[in-house]
Order: structure tokens, then sequence, then C-alpha cells
């Protein structure tokens, strides 16, 4: 019991299993009814079966009342998976309606935000869901039945776009994972990333590489396409990029302090250490990162600070001076805090 409502489950009819003949003069209750209880529909079972937890539940004064509002009007088919909003005490067909209500429908979702990383998504999406997290590792440890783009060459890591997914009875850790692989792909077409890739001689999968950087590094959505001219700058130059994003990703770890042993660490992900690209996203970017990634800001920057994360104020620049006066700023920002 929470804040009132009770949870019930129960079982969705999809098609009465045997053909159940009107009983006469069946115990039913008169009215719309009162209080409240969640009832959980899932699917595979009989309307008779509903019926029977629906009156245990006192939503329905008897099974035979709900399974002859569902066959008098031709509904074994029409009943859905998830929780509804019931009243107790209500007439057999007004517990239809609202079972046929959508707006009688309580919807369980799980929002996974912009720059996650795998870990961190499995995690968030196992806690919101049920699922156990094993399920979610043993997916991604397969990745074949996710259906991943052909250039993510397996790598899941950059490919569960951030959004909010909707989760019924029987979801699946696998299915969850291909709906937000589905997901991406539909963002892949809307910013044109297979064909605009190529112009900044990238592969796809390169492409959604910086876009991670750039959602990691970034503040404000309007910053993201001057952080990804920055990299583009770099890597027209063959320099090293020391993104501290790399860094942090090698690490695991969170962090606005990095420290000159940190860029020392012996990672592929280290762009301090290693010249271009790491060879896989550090995160899942939302839109504007991979927007941003394929259309770069006009500029000549060639470092760019975060002075304020707080108010995520990032300062641009060309002029090795300025760049120090700004990390000097952000330096005095993390002392104060």
């Amino acid at each position: 019991m929470a804040g009132g409502v009770a949870l019930v489950t129960v079982a969705a009819v999809f098609g009465v299993r045997s053909v159940l003949r009107p009983v006469p003069d069946v115990e039913d209750f008169v009215g719309a009814g009162s209080g409240a209880v969640i009832v959980e529909i899932i699917p595979g079972q009989s309307a008779g079966e509903i019926g029977e937890t629906l009156r245990r539940a006192g939503v329905v004064a008897s099974t035979q009342s709900f399974v002859q509002a569902v066959v008098a009007r031709s509904k074994e088919g029409s009943l859905q998976p998830g929780r509804y909003r019931m009243r107790r005490g209500m007439a057999a067909a007004s517990a239809l309606d609202l079972l046929l209500a959508p707006t009688s429908r309580v919807m369980r979702t799980v929002t996974v935000p912009e720059g996650m990383r795998l870990s961190e998504v499995l995690a968030t999406l196992s806690a919101k869901s049920d699922i156990p997290l094993e399920d979610f590792t043993r997916a991604v440890a397969r990745p074949d039945g996710l259906r991943l783009p052909a250039y993510a060459g397996g790598v899941v890591e950059g490919f569960l776009f951030p959004a909010t997914y909707e989760i019924t009875p029987g979801t699946t850790a696998q299915g969850l994972l291909a709906a937000m692989i589905d997901r991406f792909r539909q963002a892949a077409r809307d910013v044109r990333l297979e064909r605009l890739a190529p112009r900044y001689n990238l592969t796809p999968l390169q492409a959604v590489t910086l876009a991670s950087i750039v959602q990691a590094e970034g503040g404000r959505d309007s910053d993201y396409p001057k952080i990804a001219r920055v990299v583009y700058n770099r890597l027209r130059r063959g320099a090293k990029l020391e993104m501290d994003s790399t860094v942090n990703y090698a690490l695991r770890r969170h962090t606005l302090k990095v420290s000159v042993q940190d860029t020392k660490v012996d990672s592929p992900y280290n762009t301090y250490a290693r010249p271009g690209l790491p060879p896989a996203p550090i995160g899942n970017p939302g839109e504007s990162a991979l927007r941003a990634a394929l259309q770069p800001a006009k500029g000549d920057w060639y470092w760019f600070v975060t002075t304020d994360p707080r108010r995520k104020i990032t300062k641009f620049t060309d002029k090795e001076t300025e760049f120090r006066k700004y990390r000097e700023e952000l330096n005095r920002y993390l002392g104060a805090n």
C-alpha cells in the first residue's frame, strides 16, 4: 500500500480461451465505484482470470459480470498490457471502460539523459525497469540481436540514444536496448550522419565518437558547434586533442579536476597521450551533439575552457595567452567550490 493505492497484478486477454456463455443474473456493482487501485495487465491469460483477479481486488463484484461485459462488447482482443488506475466497487461495464481508456493507463517510463556512459545507462535502465542488470550486461555482450548499424562494428557505447522510453509488461533487456538503438538510427537519419561524415574525412563511427566528446565537454547546446570546430582544428593540424573528458572516461570517473598525472594514464582513450580520436565513443550523445559534429561552427579556435561550470559559461580562443587566462579562471572557480 503506497499513498492509499494498492497494486494488483492481473493478466491481459488476447482472445478468450474458451467460449463463455453469458450467465444470467450475475452479481454486479452499480455505478463508477470509489477509491483507487492500480491494476497491472500482463499478456496471455483469459478474460475469466482477469475478472477473478479484479473481483479479489474489489474492483468488480464477480468474475462473470466482467466476462459478460467483455464478450457482449467483443473486446476480447482489445485489452493492452500496462498499469491502469481503477476504482473499487465498479459496475463491470465501467471497469471495462477504464481498461479501454488510454487516460487510465499509468505509464511507466525511464529517461536516459544525454551523455551517459554505457555502464551508467545500463544501471539506470535496470533500476527503473526492474529488469536485472545482468540481463542488460548479457545483451550488450552479445549485441547481434540489438540491430546496431553495421558501421558500429559491434560497439554499443554511443548508440543508446538518450530519450524517454516506455516500460511495458514483457519488456526485455534486449528489446529495450534495441529500441534505443532504433531511436539512434532515426536521429542519425535526421542529421544525415552517413552522408555528412565523409565530408570531414570521418567514418560514421568516428563522427559518433566526436559527438560523444562534444557532448561530454559541452555545457550549453549553443556551444556544441564551437567545441566540434576546436576538435576539427586540432585534427587538421595532426595535434593531440587533449580533452579531459577522454581521460575521465579512461579512469572511469567524472571530475573537473584532471591532474598532470591523470593525463599520463595508459589508455587508447587518453587523447593527451595519443593523437586523433579515441577508438570508440566515450558516452551516448544526443541529437544536438550529433548535429554539431556534422555541422561545426566556423572559426579558428584551438582552445576552450568552461570557466564557470555551474552557469555553463565556456570561452573559446585561438590565443594561448587567453587560454591560460581562462584556465586560471577555472582554477579559481574550482578552488572556491
